[in-house]
Order: C-alpha cells, then sequence, then structure tokens
C-alpha cells in the first residue's frame, strides 16, 4: 500500500512539474523554489549533462521516486544518455563515466553523508580537474536538489513502484 499524501497538488496542470505539486499549494514559496531551480540549469558554470548526474545521484540517495523518473531535456541535448544516467549508482567508479564525473558524484557522496567528508585524494584531485567556482557552482545545485527532493519525499504519496522515465523542460517562474 503507498502512502497517502500529506498534501496534494492546487489541482490544475500547469504543465510546470514543481507548481503542479504539492509545492504548489504556497504560492510565495513555489516562485522561489522555481526560479532557483531556474537558475542553476541555466547559470551553472558546469554542463547541463554533469547537474543531472549531481541531481540523479541525489535523487537515488534520497529515493525520490518521482526525481529518479524525471530526465530534464537540456542534460540529454548535452549529451546524456540513458545508460549513462544508469551509471549514476553504487559502483559507478567502475562504470563508463567519465572520470570527471566520478568525481562529481564523489563530491555529491561527501555532501549527502556516503561517507560525511572526503579523502585527501579525493579532494585533491576534485580540485585539479574543476577550479572553485565550479565547485561551488554544483555546491549550490546539489543543495538544491537535495531540499526540493527532500521536500516532495516529506510531503508523502510516492508510489513504492519505479515511475516511467520521463523527460521535461527546466521550469521558469512565471511570478
Amino acid at each position: 500500500m503507498s502512502a497517502k499524501p500529506r498534501a496534494n497538488g492546487p489541482g490544475t496542470q500547469t504543465g510546470n512539474v514543481i507548481r503542479d505539486s504539492a509545492l504548489g499549494l504556497v504560492g510565495e514559496t513555489v516562485d522561489e523554489v522555481i526560479a532557483l531551480n531556474g537558475h542553476v540549469w541555466k547559470d551553472s558554470l558546469v554542463s547541463p549533462s554533469l547537474l543531472e548526474i549531481l541531481r540523479l545521484r541525489n535523487a537515488r540517495t534520497v529515493n525520490c521516486v518521482f526525481c529518479k523518473a524525471v530526465r530534464y531535456d537540456v542534460a540529454r541535448a548535452d549529451g546524456l544518455s540513458e545508460d549513462r544516467a544508469e551509471m549514476v549508482a553504487d559502483g559507478y567508479q567502475d562504470s563508463a563515466l567519465a572520470d570527471r564525473e566520478k568525481l562529481a558524484i564523489a563530491l555529491a557522496d561527501s555532501y549527502l553523508g556516503f561517507p560525511a567528508g572526503m579523502d585527501a585524494e579525493t579532494a585533491r584531485r576534485l580540485s585539479d580537474e574543476y577550479d572553485p567556482a565550479e565547485i561551488a557552482s554544483m555546491l549550490v545545485a546539489l543543495m538544491t536538489f537535495n531540499f526540493t527532493s527532500r521536500g516532495a519525499v516529506s510531503i508523502g504519496g510516492m508510489p513504492e513502484d519505479p515511475l516511467p522515465i520521463m523527460e521535461v523542460s527546466v521550469a521558469i517562474s512565471t511570478g
């Protein structure tokens, strides 16, 4: 039996996945969340495919069924295939992902607590691969993905079974 949601969406279908969710009930908040998500995707100092790898690692760690099923069109257009998206899982270190992508996952894992922190060698490799502004950009994105997916999970009502993969566009605020 699936958990019943503690809140339901506003009952409208705007086509904006964030606005149509239970987060849409709080207009003052949802506009800010949509705007922040838009800035993460549009103003990032790293590629959309790398952002999607971070987002998927977070989604799988938080176990947000909806977040795990979403694929952003900008990441697909940037070259992130479904085969590569599936590699963002335990054992990624031995996958065909590029070293740069593996380091981004290591950064995500250090934030998400697997382990809480990063060993000196990985930190050195990360700083050799990315400049400080890129690392900061990835962390802002990761924190945004983390708080929104945790919010979605805490509202409840997520299906227990996986959803089919769905491609969506970056939501923009229409405030």
